[in-house]
């Protein structure tokens, strides 16, 4: 069974990775996409699958997540999760945006 600090090093590295990876793919350094404090990240629970992205790239702690019902027939689970935003947390970064492969956490304005 994994420790919680080998968990919380294994999270801490894969971070990182998914950061460099995303800056190499867009060409955007970190530095220069944070300070969008006019905007704030807005997720469409319908299109979140749970994946943890968000919450593993955000350096500001302002993503958790959240247990709903899972609405499927045709999947017998307890539950699903869903990320959301802690809006006075949010600096803007768009990193969360840049993470999410299904494109369910954009951009709004304050």
């Amino acid at each position: 069974m994994t420790s919680s600090d080998e968990l919380k090093l294994r999270r801490e590295k894969e971070a990182k990775r998914i950061r460099t990876s995303l800056n190499r793919q867009r060409g955007v350094q970190h530095a220069s996409l944070k300070g969008g404090e006019s905007a704030v990240a807005f997720v469409k629970e319908e299109l979140c699958i749970g994946c943890d992205q968000c919450t593993i790239v955000c350096d500001d702690g302002a993503i958790e997540v959240y247990k709903v019902a899972m609405r499927s027939p045709l999947i017998n689970v307890e539950s699903n999760q869903k990320a959301k935003i802690i809006r006075d947390a949010c600096t803007g970064c768009r990193l969360c945006v840049l993470a999410c492969p299904t494109d369910a956490i954009s951009m709004i304005d304050r």
